[in-house]
């Protein structure tokens, strides 16, 4: 009989013809005639159907089919799962067998070791007296180490089929203390998802006392999971969380929900001391969108809770108002259309519910054509809103608009954009009287108006080398020029928050949304500067602007467009490699340069030790219906790495603001308003922390104090 096909030398091919053929490959081959033994040394390598084994010395009984293998041996199945041993006795068809001194590699994550394993055909491995864990088992220098955590069992179970370990007389040990022990218990494997517990959640606080979370997470089809959470309270009754998510061919949505009973304050205009007794209390959260086709989508958003401060009172979020939205949207290159809706819920202490509008529909379409006059670019927009109050004005609007931009480089590296703007608008009023701001309410019943505008913008760049990178100063002016409007006759639902910034100076509009039109000719000029280094980054622009004609502004006092001229606004942004970035913005007063506005954003550190430093004040001496108040605050935020796998983090957000600022704030300039402060733990495989939060301000039956949150998260172990 003559021997199997070898190769000498190389590796074996990676798809053989034949599946019940053995390829394999080695530096030394021998064949007994006589016993039919075939005995290969020196790197052995083989493979039969996706089956691969590799060792120094393999013995093959042709007869019995009996396949030895020793010295540095590694079975590997199709999945990628790898088993290591010194000795393992298998069938020719490298499936199945004993195999002694274990350790498998699993090829998404893990490693289970055992002083005896078996193989059995369908992949199923068995192991006695083992070990499970998905750290790392060696350090930085390739030297064994204890890993963070392990499972060890009597017996343990490898389903690669079910993707899922299974455990019998088991122990968690974390940092190599042992837990209660486990008689039996399972876990997946992988990044696939499968049912059971995931890592709990244990939490105190003043008014809720201790609370455990242990979800549980239902895989209904690869598409579908439902995670069903209890939280259990030491001093209120438990709560329960469910959470669904459903993904197909079109797209994809989810939806939680909360539900308890519990006393609640819950009219918060009539005071901190109205409750109720026990109640229903509740709270939705639902997001979706679906791809319909190439162009058609549809999305919408669900947000309800049944009371104003539920959110806070179990710290699931400090939200002051929820929007539940529909849209359906149809986007391609050169046009967009939405169908849309939205409704508010306030959680603000002393707004009535029945002022909140709930927009039903919105109808927005926009057309581009590339196209047009002089080869300019032409936009046309048509938009419908109607906005409805149970307790407040009711407005319905629709316009429809034409905007034409052109722009142009001349032969000294000018660049010119001419624009011509034109809309017509149309509202009716129902109810003005319901709205307290005068200036808000237009005029009762049906009113129209038409918008023109036209403009020249133009940009000089100058660029020139410095310091071994480019700097780039920009000069701009513009001219914009509007007859007279009558604003006041319309009402104004979307452009009430007015503030002059750098990101609005040269816009054609500077008032937030559509129902407010800056009228009156205008010229508005500032420069920006630009400097790029290898290792340095700055960016800086600052601008003026100035009314051409003695018409009275529509601006109200404070918001840095009242006068001719315009407050003077910057920003400022700053970036020397990855070790610091910093955002400061102004808004200079135009008599005596008083300071307005003034916000910084700074992040100073790296990756692992870092500091966020977040301040903003507000000082325009604003007119009382303005909805933007004055305000000064401080945000602080920061973590440091103290050791390799230890890090400790805090945040803060102090209130600054006093009477001086604002008339109705209750802070004394010097308010904190909440913190955290925490340390944690986290290596390759396990994440490990504690933290304290506080919070500063009673409302309702979510009342100050503090909470404690402890984590646990085993990675590749109940997710």
């Amino acid at each position: 009989m003559p021997p199997p096909a070898a190769e000498v030398a190389g590796d074996p091919p990676t798809a053989p013809s034949n599946q019940d053929q053995v390829n394999f490959s080695a530096g030394v081959l021998e064949y007994d005639y006589e016993r039919d033994i075939v005995t290969a040394t020196d790197d052995v390598r083989m493979l039969r159907a996706g089956q691969r084994l590799r060792a120094d010395k393999v013995v093959w009984d042709r007869k019995t089919g009996k396949v030895v293998a020793t010295g540095n041996i590694a079975v590997t199945n199709p999945e990628g799962d790898t088993a290591y041993g010194d000795a393992i006795e298998l069938t020719d068809s490298l499936k199945d067998g004993l195999v002694d001194n274990m350790l498998v590699v699993l090829e998404r994550g893990g490693r289970l070791a055992a002083d005896r394993g078996t193989r059995s055909e369908d992949g199923t491995i068995s192991l006695d007296r083992a070990a499970y864990t998905a750290c790392s088992v060696v350090d930085s220098d390739g030297c064994p180490k204890e890993p963070t955590w392990k499972v060890t069992a009597v017996k343990v179970t490898y389903r690669p089929d079910r993707e899922r370990v299974y455990y019998t007389g088991g122990q968690v040990h974390l940092f190599g203390l042992p837990s209660i022990p486990l008689p039996r218990f399972s876990h997946p494997i992988g990044e696939g998802t499968a049912s059971g517990l995931l890592t709990p959640n244990i939490r105190y606080d003043r008014v809720n006392g201790f609370e455990v979370a242990t979800p549980y997470l239902f895989r209904l089809a690869p598409n579908r999971k439902l995670t069903v959470t209890p939280h259990v309270y030491s001093a209120v009754l438990p709560m329960l969380q469910t959470n669904y998510e459903h993904l197909n061919e079109l797209g994809a949505f989810s939806i939680t929900g909360f539900g308890t009973v519990s006393r609640r304050s819950d009219d918060l205009s009539a005071g901190f001391n109205s409750s109720t007794e026990q109640a229903f209390r509740g709270y939705l959260d639902g997001v979706g969108r679906f791809q319909l086709d190439e162009h058609w989508s549809l999305s919408g958003s669900l947000r309800l809770a049944t009371d104003r401060t539920f959110l806070r009172r179990y710290d699931i979020s400090n939200a002051d108002r929820l929007r539940t939205t529909v849209a359906l949207e149809r986007i391609d290159q050169d046009s967009y259309f939405s169908l849309a809706g939205w409704a508010t819920q306030t959680l603000r202490v002393g707004e009535r519910q029945g002022f909140q509008p709930v927009a039903l529909p919105e109808l927005d379409y926009r057309r581009r054509m590339n196209e047009g006059l002089l080869g300019g670019t032409f936009q046309f927009q048509l938009n419908t809103l109607a906005l409805g109050r149970k307790a407040g004005q009711d407005t319905q609007r629709a316009f429809a608009s034409a905007r034409w931009d052109l722009r142009r480089l001349t032969n000294w590296g000018q660049e010119i954009t001419f624009t011509g703007f034109a809309r017509a608008d149309a509202y009716n009023a129902n109810d003005t009287a319901a709205t307290e701001v005068l200036s808000y309410r237009g005029v009762e019943g049906f009113r129209s108006r038409g918008i023109g505008t036209v403009a020249v913008d133009v940009r000089w760049p100058f660029l020139g080398p410095l310091l071994g990178g480019t700097q780039r100063i920009t000069p701009r002016l513009q001219i914009v020029a509007s007859p007279k409007i009558e604003n006041l006759d319309v009402p104004n639902e979307d452009a009430r928050a007015i503030d002059l910034e750098d990101s609005n100076l040269f816009a054609l509009n500077r008032f937030a949304g559509y129902d407010r039109w800056e009228d009156s000719s205008r010229a508005t000029y500032g420069f920006e500067y630009n400097l790029d280094l290898p290792d340095l980054s700055i960016a800086t622009n600052i601008g003026q602007s100035y009314r051409l004609n003695n018409r009275s502004s529509i601006f109200p006092s404070g918001t840095g467009l009242s006068g001719r001229f315009s407050d003077i606004v910057g920003r400022t942004n700053v970036r020397f490699r990855d070790f610091l970035s910093l955002t400061h913005r102004y808004r200079l007063d135009k008599d005596g340069f008083a300071v307005r506005r003034n916000e910084i954003d700074a992040t100073v550190g790296s990756r692992d030790t870092y500091l966020l430093v977040g301040y903003l004040r507000l000082d325009r001496d604003i007119d009382d219906f303005e909805d933007l108040q004055d305000r000064e605050e401080l945000r602080v935020g920061g973590r440091v790495q103290f050791a390799r796998f230890w890090s400790a983090f805090a945040s803060g957000l102090i209130d600054l603001t006093d009477r001086s600022d604002d008339v109705f704030s209750l802070s004394d300039g010097f308010d904190p308003i909440r913190h955290r402060l925490g340390v944690q733990y986290e290596d390759d495989c396990l994440t490990l922390g504690a933290t304290w939060r506080k919070n500063y301000r009673t409302t309702g039956d979510a009342r100050r104090g503090s909470s404690f949150l402890l984590t646990l998260a085993l990675k590749n172990l109940g997710r």
